[in-house]
């Protein structure tokens, strides 16, 4: 038990090392990588995640993936709340670990870059604010993103760290241009809060209401979903 909650903690904290560090290169004056574009951003995504699966294995690294997994009876139940702190607490130091490394960028940034976009360079932040649409948007999309998922590791075990990554990259680029696509409590919910405490210059709000509404809980709502279809439709 304890390692498998390591095993979340570290995984969930590389990949936010990898998707907020891409951010950061990506927003950031002085970075070597800025202005490359959300296709450069989303792909980075991808294969750092392809990247933790292959170093952790079939970690979950998202509390929504653990739910789903719980009531499928892939992990027991006694884990579900264990695995989320840690993937919570595994992104928010990972976001830390951003900021550590690319400092002198945040501080060159302070009075050139639109506040909004370093915010959400930890979180994610609809680009036109419609809850219902956003919620449903979050709803429906990690519902797909998990059943693909589960239906990878039982059919495609050996390619598991190759496909999600394309899945990642397949998600993102048809699903993330309403809300920036967290699908994952800990992916937005720990660099949030690891953006509120950093010493950043001229911070914008940090809009915990959507935080904690959306990407808060949209995704449980996608774990159901995609659970119940694996359990009855796909026979899992």
């Amino acid at each position: 038990m304890l390692h498998n909650i390591l095993a979340e903690f570290l995984g969930t904290g590389l990949m936010i090392v990898f998707g907020v560090g891409v951010h950061c290169d990506e927003v950031l004056k002085n970075s070597k990588y800025r202005g490359s574009g959300h296709l450069f951003a989303i792909t980075t995504w991808g294969f750092g995640i392809s990247v933790v699966l292959m170093i952790f294995g079939g970690v979950c690294l998202n509390p929504a993936m653990a739910l789903a997994q719980a009531i499928l009876g892939m992990i027991p139940w006694s884990s579900f709340i264990p695995y989320a702190i840690a993937e919570m607490a595994g992104a928010f130091v990972g976001a830390l670990i951003c900021y550590v490394m690319y400092a002198d960028q945040f501080r060159a940034s302070a009075d050139e870059v639109d506040p909004i976009a370093v915010r959400n360079i930890f979180s994610t932040n609809p680009p036109m604010r419609d809850l219902p649409r956003n919620y449903f948007v979050e709803a429906f999309a990690t519902s797909v993103f998990l059943t693909a998922i589960l239906c990878i590791a039982k059919n495609y075990e050996a390619w598991l760290p190759i496909g999600v990554g394309l899945l990642v990259w397949a998600v993102g680029m048809g699903f993330g241009g309403t809300t920036g696509f967290a699908m994952n409590q800990a992916r937005d919910l720990g660099p949030r809060l690891a953006y509120q405490i950093l010493p950043i210059r001229n911070k914008a709000d940090n809009d915990w209401q959507y935080g904690l509404l959306v990407p808060g809980t949209a995704p449980f709502v996608g774990a159901v979903i995609a659970a119940l279809f694996c359990r009855f439709y796909l026979g899992m």
